[in-house]
């Protein structure tokens, strides 16, 4: 009887249906929307633009002739949304409604950040999983959980391949470009494998650990195409074509003299690994100055070693002050793919936006956007320099930052302002009776103001400020203010939350919904097909 009801009503549902549809059109011109609002256009125009990229992905495997992964070191969801406002309000604009380059990209999905061992994360085990589809330990490169961190016995076999590995192998050209330390975990985790990410040089590593026949990563670095070699028989692999960024120290013996910042190296084993470079690759092109690099032509160069720095490049905001004068991240980036575009076979590069994080760490909103800007900057330079049809770019973040925006501040209120509620002129006063800025910390050094400082480092040299200041009369948005932190710490801490990922190209689709962390690594490889393509260079 149930049954019978069932279908009934499935016919009566199927009548209803087809009389609706029968229904003459009335002649009364009714409006079920707005068509001449602004944001009612905006979206259609925007979701427009998106089925139209639908129409020309392709899902192949080995789609993408090329592929770039970005990565903004600490770059959470609130540093992307107070960067977007950042670069607006800088354009003249009220802010919200402007967009980063990647925040046009068609395809977004979310990360969980979280390590094997941690809640919450490091560089370290983040770009691991990125880059070889494996979570391990906070603190290890591009070596599975099954190691103990700083005990180099437990190295042996827990070694992991990394996408530029594969990428070397099926014949790709490789690049890294990075304003940190070019030996620093992220960087570190695309050539490296290491049980500890702070044996940047042999200094850093216990007697035990050298003893015992571990390398230090700079060491890793210029002996990469030597190493992957020996790894894998049969490969006939060149090395990495491009690298680009800081930790020159790392490379020098510690009696030489320097031409960057400093004057002396760190190893303490007398080895000059610059040298060394130089005599592996005899045609490849050394940088460590501006005027070098602007002198250096990149479409002809074939190998290029570019150590700016002797430990981190310069913030975006500081880098053209007190006498300094580096390549911007977007230069770099521009003049990477010039040498890598060369290989008929395709490349893979990986940039960096470092110092987004360390920004963050001293509690320093105006670089942390700063440099968030200027990674966008490399995107859109990326962009213009490569095709949609053939290369795949994605941008994420490793992980995020304890970064907040609060308060009601009404629309177009100056993003590092205090906050200044709708129909009113004064800041917002907390129940202290004090103003407070849009943008904080839940922990961290605490508030300063170094007036035009751009350099945040500055601040390890004052002490943590622990409570509320008084800001009233003072201007947030300078360069060196330092906005306030709930928790007094030594250095503002990581956060947990997912991040975000955005994608362009073949294989850009499949990130969508939320995602280990590992599925960058395996989108990419589906993309460009590398597994496959390295074997088949293996097997000839």
């Amino acid at each position: 009887m149930k049954k019978l009801i069932f279908i009934a009503l499935i016919a009566i549902i199927g009548c209803n249906n087809a009389d609706y549809e029968l229904l003459p059109q009335t002649t009364n011109d009714i409006q079920l929307t707005d068509k001449t609002n602004h944001w009612f256009q905006s979206s259609i125009t925007e979701l427009e633009k998106k089925r139209r990229v639908a129409e020309k992905i392709q899902n192949q495997l080995g789609a993408a002739k090329n592929i770039i992964l970005f990565v903004g070191d600490g770059m959470s969801l609130t540093t992307v949304t107070a960067s977007r406002i950042f670069e607006g309000q800088r354009e003249g604009l009220l802010g919200e409604e402007n967009n980063l380059s990647f925040d046009e990209f068609p395809f977004s999905g979310f990360a969980k950040t979280y390590a094997v061992d941690s809640q919450v994360a490091d560089s370290a085990n983040t770009m691991t999983a990125m880059v070889t589809g494996v979570k391990t330990d906070r603190g290890i490169i591009s070596i599975s959980e099954d190691v103990v961190r700083g005990k180099c016995e437990t190295e042996v076999g827990n070694e992991l391949i990394s996408a530029l590995d594969l990428a070397e192998l099926a014949g790709l050209s490789t690049g890294i470009v990075t304003t940190t330390r070019v030996t620093h975990a992220t960087p570190a985790a695309t050539y490296a494998k290491s049980a500890d990410r702070d044996w940047e040089d042999p200094s850093e590593m216990p007697q035990s650990a050298i003893d015992g026949g571990c390398k230090d990563i700079a060491d890793q670095f210029v002996a990469y195409e030597a190493n992957l070699n020996k790894r894998y028989p049969g490969a006939k692999t060149d090395g990495i074509e491009v690298v680009m960024g800081g930790g020159l120290r790392h490379f020098l013996p510690n009696n030489a003299s320097n031409t960057a910042e400093e004057s002396m190296g760190n190893r303490p084993d007398g080895r000059n690994l610059v040298n060394e470079w130089k005599k592996i690759n005899p045609q490849g092109t050394y940088l460590d100055n501006r005027n070098d690099f602007d002198a250096t032509n990149f479409e002809e160069a074939t190998q290029v070693l570019g150590l700016f720095s002797a430990s981190h490049m310069r913030f975006e905001a500081n880098r053209k002050h007190n006498g300094y004068k580096q390549p911007s991240l977007s230069e770099m980036t521009a003049n990477a793919i010039k040498v890598l575009q060369k290989n008929p076979k395709g490349f893979f590069l990986m940039v960096e936006a470092g110092r987004i994080d360390h920004a963050h760490h001293t509690s320093n909103a105006f670089n942390a956007l700063s440099d968030t800007v200027e990674l966008s900057n490399a995107v859109d330079v990326a962009m213009q320099a490569t095709n949609s049809d053939d290369t795949l770019v994605i941008v994420t973040a490793d992980h995020g930052h304890v970064f907040t925006m609060a308060g009601y501040p009404k629309r177009g209120n100056p993003i590092l302002g205090k906050v200044v509620s709708l129909g009113e002129t004064k800041p917002q006063l907390a129940l202290d009776n004090l103003p407070y800025t849009t943008l904080g910390y839940a922990n961290g050094r605490g508030h300063r103001h170094l007036g035009t400082e751009t350099d945040a480092d500055q601040c390890y040299h004052e002490p943590v400020f622990s409570g509320r200041a008084n800001l009233t009369g003072m201007n947030t948005t300078q360069p060196g203010f330092f906005q306030e932190s709930l928790v007094p710490l030594e250095s503002e801490t990581h956060s947990g939350e997912d991040v975000a990922i955005y994608a362009s190209g073949p294989g850009g689709h499949l990130i969508s919904g939320s995602n280990e962390q590992t599925i960058i690594f395996h989108v990419m490889n589906h993309a460009a097909g590398l597994v496959k393509k390295a074997e088949r260079e293996l097997s000839r």
